[in-house]
């Protein structure tokens, strides 16, 4: 066939809306559009002119799966700008909260956005008849992490008990027992998940990955920690923009990025694997190893494995914190407004996420920047589609167009998360 057209009006099982639009001719692809369409929602735009203490609030509404890692990169560089450090059992907290988020949210994407691929199913629901052990295993490990988010943030969903410094109110030891109880058992259902999703049928694919993810000294980076890229480069936090820097791009509302003046960069599970694999906890490492997956991982299709691994990591390790958890004697340390510029970034389950605040002496919120992993990865999702189809195009339409969704959904990406103006040009001739 010389000449093909692939178009997905809209992608399925992928937070947003996006669709697809690949041209081939002559054995090559010569056009490949990954269009993300979701409208812009200007957060950075109306936090200009907000009180200091506000994004944490407010970047949590720009995604109902992840708003955690909005507060958390948002309170890291708004306490970078007025010189606070959040340590001790406060940092241990946040943490918490943290693998809250990753277990609910890496645990949703693995049986009801992912698995149904490797499966043959339409849905999540769909696979659910056939395979009801696995989703009700999956539904028992994201409800530990709903339950563990709730009881932190005071609800799963965008939680409120997030403040600058801290928290609102912290729990009593006694509380987090009945969650501990619920993700020991999460735990053993995390361990089977990494063995059943072991065993799917994978493509041989692999791709010469360039990775971007937070490295930290003491642990799997999440929380905190310093951008490091495989090629064994790193930089501090705070030179984010000299060496990642956005573009907007034809067909879609998510700005494309550049690492160091290069496109094509992955961040996300597989970037964090790469660079931070051996300070998975003890358990995770041996699920890792026992699932073949190896120092590094380049096949996107495994990704799913990786995800699984993580989840056992974030298990592992909230069982650690709760054990060793001491109510801290205040709830939040004080962060008094002053003029300043900050920088943070955390781990969100999907990748790297940096925030940048300017902050006047008046304590308002003067320059607002954010970008999430999903417009970080958009280029290489584009390449990663182009490797695959080419040598593929002589496949049926309905298997082409249906691979060309499963290389997407690899990546989990939240393509809901436009957070910037578009830069409008009219063209009146």
């Amino acid at each position: 066939m010389t000449h093909r057209t692939v178009r997905i009006g809209g992608l399925s099982r992928v937070e947003g809306e996006g669709a697809l639009l690949v041209r081939a001719r002559g054995g090559r692809v010569i056009d490949l559009r990954l269009k993300i369409y979701e409208p812009p929602r200007f957060f950075e735009a109306f936090l200009r002119g907000r009180a200091y203490d506000e994004p944490p609030d407010i970047t949590a509404r720009i995604c109902g799966i992840c708003p955690v890692a909005y507060q958390m990169s948002a309170c890291q560089a708004i306490e970078s700008a007025l010189g606070v450090a959040v340590t001790g059992p406060l940092r241990d907290l946040r943490l918490l909260l943290y693998y809250g988020e990753w277990i609910e949210s890496h645990t949703l994407h693995i049986f009801l956005l992912h698995a149904p691929d490797f499966l043959g199913y339409d849905s999540g629901m769909a696979m659910a008849a056939d395979h009801r052990e696995h989703v009700e295993r999956g539904l028992a490990v994201k409800k530990a992490g709903n339950e563990l988010v709730a009881t932190l943030g005071g609800r799963a969903i965008h939680p409120v008990n997030v403040r600058l410094g801290g928290f609102h109110r912290v729990p009593r030891r006694q509380e987090l027992a009945p969650v501990a109880e619920r993700l020991r058992r999460a735990r053993e259902h995390a361990l089977a998940t990494v063995t059943w999703v072991a065993g799917f049928d994978f493509p041989d694919v692999e791709h010469d990955y360039r990775f971007l993810a937070l490295r930290h000294p003491d642990e799997y980076a999440i929380l905190s920690g310093s951008p490091a890229v495989s090629d064994g480069s790193s930089f501090p936090v705070e030179d984010w923009p000299d060496h990642v820097v956005e573009e907007q791009v034809q067909d879609s509302t998510a700005l494309h990025a550049r690492l160091d003046g290069t496109t094509g960069y992955l961040t996300g599970a597989l970037a964090r694997y790469a660079l931070n694999s051996p300070r998975l906890s003890a358990l995770a490492q041996e699920a890792a190893r026992d699932a073949g997956l190896g120092k590094i991982c380049r096949n996107p299709f495994r990704s799913i494995v990786v995800r699984a691994v993580e989840v056992v990591h974030a298990c592992d390790e909230a069982l650690r914190i709760i054990d060793g958890y001491v109510e801290p004697e205040v709830p939040a340390v004080p962060v008094e407004p002053a003029a300043g510029v900050g920088h943070g970034a955390s781990e969100a389950p999907r990748g790297t996420l940096y925030h940048r605040y300017r902050i006047g002496a008046d304590g308002l919120i003067t320059e607002a920047a954010i970008v999430p992993p999903t417009s970080q990865n958009q280029a290489r999702m584009e390449m990663d589609l182009r490797e695959l189809i080419e040598p593929r195009l002589g496949l049926a339409q309905a298997e082409l167009a249906a691979l060309c969704e499963r290389a997407v959904r690899n990546h989990d990406p939240c393509i809901s998360c436009s957070t910037h103006f578009l830069d409008l040009r009219l063209d009146a001739r």
